[in-house]
Formats: structure tokens, C-alpha cells, sequence
């Protein structure tokens, strides 16, 4: 037998590691949270986890996943339309539905496989969709999965000119969907939401928004970037996950009109071909969404968290990129660098991770601090001192 391949994928991995750029998976031995046990040490301060909510292992939601368990079982086993759904799934759709003031909602197995159904079910020849550079991958891939009669086009990150450009030279095509992410997950920044709706209303539009990273972080009461910028109604569809801020583990969902997840039941490829959600995760997600409905100064604690981490990092002389999410990236540069500043933090205590090429740009490595409201000020202090500390070693920064 051959063994050419293989060879082949040792070698690249080797030179990954002599490069400095090698992802290794790292162990947690128990619950997420705050703090966390990592490889048989009980002290590391988490900062590089989407629970900005503090709910993954909220005595509650473990509760509820427990007793669905005992309740439904682990799983189907199955499809939702061969095996039938369980009422726990369909309680879940109504909760998400009535959460962004929506007809309908359909879980899917993660917010990528969401992503990946969706554009390619309602979409046909002779509609346009006009998506943001900055679009997570899942985004990407689901709109390049579309017929090749489908016109798909990219506007510059946050550009509105370039998208009203746009706008202005599909006017005459079937459909115009402006598809973006509401926090830029690498960036930490949000879309211009405000905008995109006057745009979208200009030219007779839909919006697809992407905000896994803004629900249970933005807006008054949690309910993302559409609710920070007032146009919570404006948006036509929403893709999302459960498994962020909402602490449930893994799960996605669109919600929108009726007639949009109706279609996907019917011809969305990644919900007709994986099995439903465990029901334990679909009953976390329900309680999930009632503790977030139940508490909105959550989510003000944790934006006064994430203001206060960007402010202290500017006070020790660091540049964090501006924003307003829970998402505070620090741009270091060469991805080896980031690598290895991430691996001395991690030394010293602290976990977060480093993101080089190709998830963003050459030249644009940075470590992403995620911020939840678990996290107390004595350990966001100590994670910006002993970054400062890390970097000044790295002769980034002046002692």
C-alpha cells in the first residue's frame, strides 16, 4: 500500500512545528468556567471561552440537560423528518422565535451546519447576495454552496458605500441579500446594522445576520446588534448558535418567516441528513433563554466587564482593537509570535489563544481575550498585567 499521502501530512506537520505555528489541543479536566483544571492544574484563568454569560456550567442548565436526559434519552437517533421530533426540540424553535420577535426557528446540529443549509435552499438563478470580507467561514462556505446561477458578490469590511454600490448595480435582480455577521469574531467589532437596514429599505433588501457573537452579549436585554441599534424587527433572518453565550454546548438555528424554515425542513441538506439535537442540549438552550430573559443585568456586567478590560489594556500602554462586544483582540503580528506569547500566558496561568494566518491575515496575528461575566476584575487585571509582562520579555514593549 502506498504510504505517500502520509508521509506527505508528517512532513507538513513537522514544518508546522518548526515554524512555531502548531495547534496543540489542550485537556480540561472538568466544567468550563472562569477557572478552569488544565492538564492537573486547578489555577488557570479561562479567558479564550464564548460562555460570556457564565452559563456552561450553570447549576440550572446542567439541571435541566440532566433531567431531559433521564427524561428523552440521549438522543434520537435519527433525522428529525425519518424518526419524528421531539416536543422538547419544537419548545426550543418557539423559544428562539419569540426571542428575536420572529414566526419561526429551526435547530440545526451547529451554527455551521445552519450557515452551510441555508443560502443554497432559498436561494435561486437570479438573486444576488452581497456579503461582508469579514464574514465567518461557515458564511462563506454556505454562499459559495449556492447554484452557480446565483450571483455572489463581497463588499469591503463594513463599507457602505461599496455595498450601496452595489445595491445600486443588482437593483434589477430577482432577490438582494445582504448577508453579515453582527460581531466580527476576529475583530471584536460589530456591523454597522443601523445602516445596512436604511440601505436594505432603500433598495428593497433582505438581511441575513449571522450574530452568534452579539446574542446574550449586546442590546439592553441581551438580544445582540439588532437590539443595540433599535432594529431588532428590521432584520428578516437570523442564524445563531447555542452553544456561546447561551451555554448550551453545540446547536444552531435560522429564524425568520414561516415560509423560510419550512423550506429548509424540506430542502436543507445539513438538517436533512444529521440528526436532531440531544435533547439534553436542547432543554439547556430552553432554560438558557429563560435565564436570559429572566436577567438583563447579565448582560450589562458583561459589557462593563469587556469596556473595562479594553480601557486597563490601554492604561499598560497596549493597543486592543476597538469595539464594543465582549471580544477583545490584541494584533501582535507574526503568527509565531502570537503562538508563543499564548503559550508563556498560559505558563503563567492564563488561557487564551493565538490566531495566525489563515484565520485572519498574513501579518495580523493576535491573541483574542473573551470576556464573561464569570470573570472578576482581580482576574482581568492579572491577565492584562502578565500579558504586558509577556510582552516586554518579547521586546514588543518597553519596560
Amino acid at each position: 500500500m502506498s504510504t505517500q499521502l502520509f508521509q506527505r501530512l508528517q512532513q507538513n506537520l513537522t514544518d508546522l512545528e518548526k515554524q512555531g505555528t502548531y495547534k496543540y489541543l489542550k485537556s480540561i479536566e472538568g466544567p468550563i468556567g472562569a477557572k478552569i483544571k488544565l492538564e492537573g492544574r486547578n489555577d488557570i484563568s479561562l479567558l479564550s471561552s464564548n460562555d460570556y454569560l457564565g452559563l456552561a456550567n450553570h447549576p440550572q442548565v446542567v439541571k435541566a440537560a440532566q433531567e431531559a436526559l433521564r427524561r428523552y434519552g440521549a438522543s434520537t437517533a435519527s433525522v428529525r423528518f425519518i424518526c419524528g421530533t421531539q416536543d422538547i426540540h419544537r419548545r426550543l424553535e418557539e423559544a428562539l422565535a419569540g426571542l428575536h420577535k420572529c414566526e419561526a426557528a429551526l435547530t440545526y446540529s451547529s451554527c455551521w451546519a445552519a450557515n452551510t443549509g441555508l443560502f443554497s435552499a432559498i436561494c435561486e438563478g437570479g438573486d444576488v447576495i452581497l456579503s461582508d470580507e469579514l464574514n465567518h467561514a461557515s458564511l462563506i462556505d454556505g454562499i459559495r454552496a449556492t447554484n452557480k446561477s446565483v450571483t455572489r458578490e463581497v463588499y469591503r469590511h463594513s463599507d457602505m458605500s461599496h455595498l450601496e454600490r452595489l445595491l445600486k448595480q443588482y437593483s434589477a435582480a430577482a432577490s438582494r441579500i445582504i448577508v453579515t455577521d453582527g460581531v466580527f469574531s476576529m475583530e471584536g467589532d460589530i456591523a454597522p446594522l443601523d445602516q445596512i437596514v436604511r440601505l436594505a429599505k432603500k433598495y428593497d433588501a433582505i438581511i441575513v445576520l449571522d450574530d452568534s457573537h452579539g446574542l446574550g452579549v449586546l442590546g439592553q436585554t441581551g438580544l445582540g446588534v439588532a437590539e443595540h441599534f433599535g432594529v431588532l424587527e428590521d432584520i428578516n433572518i437570523f442564524t445563531g448558535t447555542l452553544g456561546k453565550a447561551l451555554g448550551a454546548g453545540t446547536g444552531g438555528f435560522v429564524a425568520g418567516p414561516k415560509s423560510v424554515t419550512e423550506t429548509l425542513v424540506q430542502k436543507s441538506r445539513p438538517h436533512l441528513f444529521s440528526n436532531a439535537l440531544p435533547p439534553s442540549v436542547a432543554a439547556a438552550a430552553c432554560k438558557s433563554i429563560e435565564l436570559l430573559n429572566s436577567n438583563p443585568k447579565w448582560v450589562t456586567q458583561t459589557q462593563e466587564k469587556a469596556r473595562w478590560f479594553r480601557c486597563y489594556l490601554k492604561e499598560l500602554g497596549l493597543s486592543p482593537l476597538e469595539g464594543e462586544s465582549a471580544i477583545v483582540p490584541v494584533i501582535l503580528g507574526e503568527t509565531s509570535v502570537a503562538i508563543r506569547v499564548a503559550a508563556k500566558l498560559l505558563n503563567k496561568g492564563i488561557f487564551v489563544t493565538g490566531f495566525g494566518f489563515p484565520v485572519v491575515p498574513e501579518g495580523e496575528a493576535r491573541l483574542r481575550f473573551q470576556i464573561s461575566r464569570a470573570h472578576t476584575q482581580a482576574q482581568l487585571e492579572e491577565a492584562a498585567n502578565l500579558l504586558r509582562t509577556c510582552l516586554t520579555e518579547e521586546g514588543i514593549l518597553q519596560s
